[in-house]
C-alpha cells in the first residue's frame, strides 16, 4: 500500500514539474520580465506617469514587480491589489468594479477577507494561456485606471500571451487622475 501511495505520489508530482516546466499554468519569471519590462516601455511611448508593475503567478504570488523613479510609496500595494482581486476573483478588476458599484458591503468583505489585498478598479488584467485558462494577473498603478488596464493588457500581449480583458476601455487615453 506505502508503494501505491508512493507511485501516485510520484505521477503526480512529476506532473506538476512537467506542468510548470512547460508554462501551461503559470507565467514563468522569464514571462512576468517581459509583461513587466514591456509595461514600462509601453508607458514611456505613450507618456504616461511612472508605474509600479506587478506580476502574480496562479497561486497569487508574487513573481516579478517593478516601480519606476517617481512614482508613489503606495502603488506597489495598489499594483500588487488589483493582481490579486482579478486573480482572486477570476475576472479583470474593471469588471469587478462594474460588477461590485451598487455593493459597497461586498467589495469591504472582500477587502477584509484578503487581507487588504483587494483593490477593485481598473490595472489588473488576467494573464491567458493558449487555452484560455488565467495563469497569473497584472496588476499597474500609478497614473489613471484605465490607462494602467491600458498598459497591462499592451504588455502582456507583447509578452505573448492573452488577457482578460482582451482591450482596454476605448476611452482610456481620456482618463484622469
Amino acid at each position: 500500500m506505502i508503494s501505491a501511495r508512493f507511485g501516485i505520489l510520484q505521477t503526480q508530482r512529476e506532473h506538476c514539474v512537467r506542468t510548470f516546466a512547460s508554462r501551461a499554468y503559470e507565467p514563468a519569471l522569464a514571462g512576468a520580465a517581459r509583461i513587466v519590462d514591456a509595461a514600462i516601455a509601453i508607458r514611456i511611448r505613450e507618456g504616461l506617469l511612472p508605474l509600479a508593475v506587478a506580476v502574480v503567478d496562479a497561486g497569487g504570488n508574487l513573481v516579478a514587480f517593478k516601480r519606476e523613479d517617481g512614482c508613489g510609496l503606495l502603488r506597489f500595494d495598489v499594483a500588487y491589489g488589483k493582481a490579486w482581486a482579478a486573480l482572486g476573483m477570476g475576472m479583470p478588476t474593471r469588471l469587478i468594479r462594474d460588477r461590485l458599484a451598487s455593493r459597497p458591503a461586498f467589495q469591504g468583505a472582500l477587502a477584509a477577507a484578503s487581507g487588504g489585498r483587494f483593490i477593485p478598479v481598473p490595472g489588473g488584467v488576467l494573464i491567458l494561456d493558449a487555452a484560455g485558462q488565467a495563469i497569473g494577473a497584472a496588476g499597474i498603478s500609478g497614473d489613471a485606471s484605465d490607462k494602467d488596464e491600458y498598459c497591462a493588457i499592451a504588455a502582456i500581449r507583447a509578452a505573448g500571451y492573452g488577457s482578460d480583458p482582451a482591450e482596454p476601455d476605448p476611452q482610456w487615453r481620456a482618463a484622469g487622475l
